[in-house]
């Protein structure tokens, strides 16, 4: 940092904390953590504004030019000072404003992002390396109290019944191709609006098959087609209460979808993804604390399980993963990961001949 006029200034999306005995400053919307001294919280102090070098040479006067020089470029390639005008400084300014309401708590949104994950070709004995030495967990867990016991479990000879009993994640696809005219029932039938509520001060709100905290329904859902019958493949949004798809990229292949999905390889033979996001103003124009990303990250849950018995009620083969390359696909749909960003995704195709 030797530009003295240089402006810098603390990052905002900054948390601190303490582990195994050393002090950890960690930027969660770049992902960069570094190790530091009580002194390091006196010089970000220092740099709560826009301050040059020269400032803080007067402000340090005990450490020389070039020791307090030293210690500012590293702050900024660890991401903890940032450069006036910078596009770090702008994403930092962004995630501040726009996340106001929800930071810092709301950091665990930005620091669970593009997660590292093993790969599927890692041996079993790497995989069961990385467990922890005890024992697993307990699959029940008991409790002592007075027993009552319960009816013998009998069902009514329902289609309901049958479909919540035939639910499960499939890994093996046909090589058949999704009909338009299912997509379309899938599509309709979980993320569709089927409805609207009049709330008074909170204006007119949506009605849809799952719920959602406030029915604020931040969900949004861009298909990744493959193999849809009808459809060029593509990556679509779609309009829940217009119910049509707009194509906004053409960029969907079997191998982009295995590196959506952290390179898993059964996702490469799916006919289509449903790549599920959330923009999170809707919720946060409501719900001003923290607490509330609970709840959007409860309601793409909802959404994914209404997904996968439909798919199962349309005679599919559903399945849904949280292992994401996140920037990836914000980028490929043209999202900034700050207002909206992926949650979750799920995906389809035909039965293969052992499902």
């Amino acid at each position: 940092m030797r530009e003295r006029t240089i402006q810098l200034r603390r990052a905002r999306s900054l948390v601190v904390y303490w582990r195994e005995g050393r002090l950890f400053f960690h930027n969660f919307a770049r992902q960069l953590t570094a190790a530091g001294r009580p002194l390091t919280c006196e010089v970000l102090s220092f740099f709560g504004e826009w301050r040059t070098s020269q400032e803080a040479q007067t402000h340090f006067a005990d450490y020389t030019s070039r020791s307090l020089f030293s210690a500012l470029s590293q702050l900024v390639k660890q991401g903890l000072l940032l450069v006036k005008d910078s596009p770090e400084a702008a994403q930092d300014d962004r995630v501040a404003k726009e996340w106001s309401g929800w930071l810092p708590e709301g950091s665990f949104h930005f620091s669970t992002k593009d997660a590292l994950y093993a790969h599927e070709n890692s041996s079993l004995a790497r995989f069961k390396a990385g467990l922890p030495k005890t024992p697993s967990p307990r699959i029940f867990k008991t409790v002592k109290g007075t027993k009552k016991t319960l009816p013998l479990r009998a069902f009514p000879d329902s289609e309901f019944i049958r479909v919540l009993m035939a639910r499960k994640t499939h890994r093996e696809f046909s090589r058949q191709k999704l009909t338009l005219e299912t997509l379309s029932q899938l599509l309709s039938l979980v993320w569709g609006v089927t409805g609207y509520l009049d709330a008074s001060i909170f204006g007119k709100l949506v009605r849809k098959t799952s719920p959602s905290g406030g029915a604020r329904h931040p969900g949004e859902v861009y298909v990744m087609a493959l193999r849809v019958k009808g459809l060029r493949p593509g990556l679509y949004h779609y309009h829940p209460a217009q119910h049509h798809l707009n194509r906004i990229s053409t960029n969907a292949t079997r191998d982009k979808a295995w590196r959506y999905c952290a390179r898993q390889g059964y996702v490469r033979n799916a006919a289509a993804l449903f790549l599920m996001t959330a923009v999170f103003q809707r919720t946060m124009w409501k719900y001003r604390h923290a607490r509330a990303y609970r709840v959007v990250l409860l309601d793409a849950g909802h959404l994914c399980q209404t997904f996968c018995l439909v798919a199962t009620w349309l005679g599919l083969a559903p399945f849904c993963t949280a292992a994401l390359k996140d920037t990836l696909i914000e980028e490929d749909l043209g999202i900034d990961g700050i207002r909206e960003s992926i949650l979750y995704v799920a995906g389809v195709g035909l039965p293969g001949p052992t499902s």
